[in-house]
This record gives C-alpha cells, sequence and structure tokens, in this order.
C-alpha cells in the first residue's frame, strides 16, 4: 500500500515512473535513476525510504571521492 493516495502538495493525482535524480556529493555529481510516484499536477515526487537511503549512501560515496564502482559519463566545466 502506497503512503499517499494524493499528492500530500496539491492534491493531484500520483503515478510511477521511473525518473533521473541528481546526487551531489563534494565536487562530484550522479545521475541515479529511481521509480518514484510522481504528481500528475504539481510534478512532486515521493520516493520510498529505501530509496532514500539509497541516496545517502550514493552522496557519502561522492564525499569520499570513492566514485570506483560508478560509470564517469562527462566532465563539468564552470566558465569564467
Amino acid at each position: 500500500m502506497k503512503p499517499f493516495d494524493k499528492c500530500p502538495v496539491c492534491g493531484g493525482e500520483l503515478v510511477e515512473k521511473e525518473v533521473e535524480k541528481l546526487l551531489k556529493g563534494g565536487v562530484h555529481t550522479a545521475v541515479f535513476k529511481v521509480h518514484a510516484d510522481v504528481c500528475l499536477r504539481c510534478g512532486e515526487r515521493l520516493y520510498s525510504a529505501e530509496t532514500v537511503r539509497r541516496f545517502e549512501q550514493i552522496r557519502q560515496k561522492l564525499e569520499r571521492q570513492e566514485v570506483a564502482e560508478f560509470k564517469l559519463v562527462g566532465q563539468t566545466f564552470q566558465v569564467a
């Protein structure tokens, strides 16, 4: 059973979708594909407790620069 039948922000309908989440830790950023309940009206995303725990694990690895198991996708540059 889902914790919410409707969006807690606007009351809109929730549907399960695969989404991309950007996670930042230290100087690194990771893109993580996960399932979330997404509001069709306002776009709010609701994640499971297990998914949120996984987010925190990934952030900690990024901060400690333990990125060997992650696939390098590109580089980011800042224009002065």
